[in-house]
């Protein structure tokens, strides 16, 4: 069996981003390839855990994969102050004897950013819209890789690594089945609060829950951290600003001060992408009804990647062209209108100079006090119940090969990707009965002892 079928296999999908299928993304050829060992977002500890802890494992399925795609040049990118990091791989590497060299970048935000690390790394820009593939990359995470090692030894993905980060006792790494419940990870970290609010995901770019709703989430196989935080922490307060209550404050406070785009790491790259003149022109979003017209005022949002740099740093005012930009995105999908592509952006040379050092950014978003905790145990956890949903990745779910009633054993396949689409399998994270389909998730009750 190849590596693409086992990887297909497996049910793998990128463990650090979207869930785009990895047996896709490897059956491209590519010159470079890019492990993104960056971590992307501030607080976050996972990929650094497994740097850490399996460098070696991470190498060989690395190794394996750059053979595959044909990948001359290969690359593992991450920040110069993870030292154990970069010890721990240098010793993996050196002693492998592996062809992977390691690149090491200043600490900003969005290092991790898939466009902004191949920019960083090859020099090119990726196109508008367009994949790294365009400019003869492929970019992996330090996650996945583990995943495609213990693909090669036969297991698929049925545990997640993640962390639980903020207001607990402790920051930790889990080891946890695919399918647990957020609550219980949460509950493990020992929260300091009796009432709190979480993000899942990182600060920037993750998304907040209040707590009430914290009972029916579960762990995917994206999932790689959980942030604590007090119900009126800043970052709560601006997830609950309505979109209505956004433009109104666009249209009457916005400055053109320009920053938003200044600072903007897609505009950096090359990207036509003006957020300042898409805020400019809110004003009077609703009375264009001219298509032609409104791409040349608004399809410059199409570009935007949803970082956050505008509304949570670059903005004086407090105001979120992201979401601005969002909104926007939704107008133009409903019109049916696809703004041309630049194919061949060219990086500003502004570029290095405007990078958003990660430290200040922390201080921004007011996370200073959990900044230099860092989760260095890591505990496994076995729910009494798992709740597996069926479509955990960019693309199409698949079809459950499973019923109700049914016995199955860690492992098992539960949900078949679907052939000719793009979709990723789910496999049985613990041993039990499956208790429910809902056309949604897989329930799987845990076998009594």
């Amino acid at each position: 069996m190849n590596i693409i079928e086992t990887v297909k296999n497996a049910g793998i999908v990128g463990a650090g981003g979207a869930g785009f299928p990895t047996h896709v993304k490897l059956s491209a050829k590519a010159q470079v390839f890019i492990i993104n060992a960056a971590e992307c977002e501030p607080l976050i500890e996972t990929d650094k855990y497994l740097m850490r802890t399996f460098p070696d494992e991470i190498l060989k399925a690395a190794e394996t994969v750059a053979e595959h795609i044909g990948a001359e040049r290969r690359v593992i990118a991450l920040k110069s102050k993870y030292q154990k990091e970069i010890e721990a791989l240098q010793r993996a590497i050196d002693k492998n004897g592996s062809s992977f060299e390691l690149v090491k970048m200043k600490s900003f935000y969005p290092a991790g950013d898939e466009q902004t690390l191949v920019q960083l790394v090859t020099g090119h820009s990726v196109p508008e819209r367009g994949l790294p593939l365009d400019v003869g990359s492929v970019v992996s995470n330090v996650g996945t890789m583990l995943n495609v090692y213990e693909a090669m030894q036969g297991k698929p993905v049925t545990d997640k690594y993640l962390s639980v980060v903020g207001e607990v006792a402790e920051p930790i790494m889990l080891y946890v089945p695919i399918g647990t419940s957020l609550q219980e990870c949460i509950d493990q970290a020992r929260p300091q609060l009796e009432e709190y609010d979480i993000i899942v995901g990182g600060p920037m770019m993750g998304t907040v829950y209040r707590g009430s709703d914290i009972q029916d989430l579960t762990v995917t196989k994206t999932t790689g951290n959980i942030l604590v935080l007090p119900k009126d922490h800043y970052l709560v307060k601006c997830a609950e600003l309505s979109l209505s209550s956004i433009v109104a404050q666009t249209r009457s406070a916005c400055i053109q001060c320009k920053l938003c785009t200044d600072m903007c790491p897609r505009f950096l790259i090359g990207h036509k992408i003006r957020p300042n003149m898409v805020m400019r022109n809110m004003y009077r979003e609703k009375l264009i009804t001219d298509d032609s017209e409104y791409e040349e005022i608004f399809g410059e949002a199409a570009n935007c990647c949803d970082c956050g740099i505008c509304e949570m740093f670059a903005c004086p005012m407090s105001l979120s062209p992201r979401k601005v930009n969002v909104f926007v995105k939704t107008q133009l999908a409903a019109r049916g209108i696809k703004p041309e592509r630049n194919k061949t952006p060219k990086a500003s040379a502004d570029l290095p100079y405007r990078r958003i050092p990660t430290e200040r950014l922390v201080a921004r978003l007011d996370l200073m006090k959990y900044y230099h905790e860092h989760a260095e145990k890591c505990i496994p956890l076995t729910p009494n119940q798992v709740s597996l949903l069926m479509k955990q990745h960019i693309g199409a779910p698949g079809i459950p090969c499973v019923s109700i009633g049914d016995l199955v054993e860690k492992g098992d396949l539960i949900v078949r990707a679907k052939e000719d689409a793009l979709s990723a399998s789910v496999h049985a994270s613990i041993k039990g009965t499956v208790t429910l389909m809902d056309g949604e998730r897989i329930v799987i009750d845990k076998e009594k002892e």
